[in-house]
């Protein structure tokens, strides 16, 4: 059994069966979430046989690191291979004191956003909450003994919305005081606002931080850019971020990516005023970053400073997201698409002679 798909109580009565005390589980639960332990046999306030017993029966690890990747800034990405063959991304940002991971929460993305290499492929299927909090882990293992995770953002591949099922145990273990001790108010999650999920989010009653990714003011250009909107539209995210806003006190944010040509227009600028006027939020502003294949373009700095300046000259409290870990394809479904488009290519280039594909990296 994966040890992280399950919850305390269930290793609880594993140990109460071998007449070890409840207790034990959360040793267990310490070693592996705020630890560090890199496996059962570094556990060693647990007796060596119970340890081998503990290995029979449960596996801390599923996944494995395919290829890491550092930047100047700090930034690391970790492509990692899950047990049945699927790849996930997951970021560690290092910004002053700040650690901050960007974690997946499913195998690709069903929403279709035409911008983001995540979706290209579709959605694979959900993540499990153990392949959840494996991303945490992993991440932490990347820092030095003087750091601690102190932020997350669920923005990597997949809808969290889509996944709340698995999503909100993995971050109750992320907020647990045995666990990574990450504060509720310090996890960012990234949505492109599915209605009906906002609203059980709002009433789980955690003081999580809301992000939705809205990326036009009006439904025509929303359509285009974020086919699943034809589903649910503007007006019904909006309600619903104004309700999540009611019931947790916590003031959402609202991002949006800006594409050369596509939706970097005064007017739509002026559209987003007119739909954010009043409205308790921030808005975040983030210019495209590049996507091999894609026809998509970053906006020149005097287009992006004439949206910001009508944005703030209308009152919309502004700021713009500094871009990270570009030399490492840190954007959001890069890296596991570039080391397939390699695999695919190595696999039908004559001349390859048994050359794994990692050796292009």
């Amino acid at each position: 059994m994966h040890l992280l798909d399950h919850s305390l109580a269930t290793l609880e009565s594993w140990f109460v069966e071998r007449g070890e005390p409840k207790f034990r589980a959360r040793q267990v639960r310490r070693w592996m979430l705020a630890g560090r332990a890199a496996g059962f046999a570094d556990m060693t306030d647990l007796s060596k046989p119970l340890r081998a017993e503990l290995a029979e029966d449960w596996k801390v690890w599923t996944t494995r690191v395919a290829l890491h990747r550092r930047a100047a800034d700090g930034t690391e990405k970790l492509l990692l291979e899950l047990a049945d063959g699927q790849r996930i991304e997951c970021v560690l940002i290092r910004e002053a004191r700040r650690r901050t991971i960007c974690i997946s929460t499913q195998v690709g993305c069903a929403m279709g956003c035409v911008f983001c290499a995540s979706g290209l492929d579709g959605v694979a299927r959900n993540l499990t909450k153990g392949e959840i909090v494996e991303q945490m882990l992993r991440s932490q293992q990347l820092l030095g003994d003087h750091e601690r995770l102190s932020h997350m953002v669920v923005m990597g591949m997949g809808e969290p919305l889509a996944n709340l099922d698995n999503l909100l145990p993995a971050l109750g273990e992320a907020t647990h005081a045995d666990g990574l001790g990450i504060s509720a108010r310090r996890i960012t999650i990234s949505t492109v606002g599915l209605p009906a999920a906002l609203r059980r989010l709002a009433e789980h009653g955690r003081q999580y931080h809301l992000a939705v990714s809205l990326h036009a003011a009006d439904d025509g250009l929303r359509n285009r850019l974020v086919p699943v909107n034809r589903q649910i539209g503007i007006d019904g995210i909006l309600a619903a971020v104004d309700k999540f806003f009611q019931q947790t006190g916590r003031r959402p944010t609202f991002e949006y990516v800006l594409i050369a040509g596509v939706n970097d227009h005064p007017s739509h600028a002026n559209r987003l005023v007119e739909r954010l006027a009043g409205r308790p939020a921030m808005l975040n502003v983030i210019p495209f970053n590049p996507v091999v294949g894609l026809p998509y373009r970053t906006p020149s700095l005097e287009a992006t400073n004439r949206f910001l300046s009508i944005l703030r000259h209308g009152g919309i409290n502004v700021q713009v997201r500094r871009r990270k870990g570009d030399a490492i394809d840190a954007a959001c479904g890069q890296l596991r698409r570039g080391l397939k488009d390699t695999e695919i290519t190595l696999k039908h280039d004559p001349s390859n002679h048994g050359r794994k594909a990692r050796s292009s990296w």
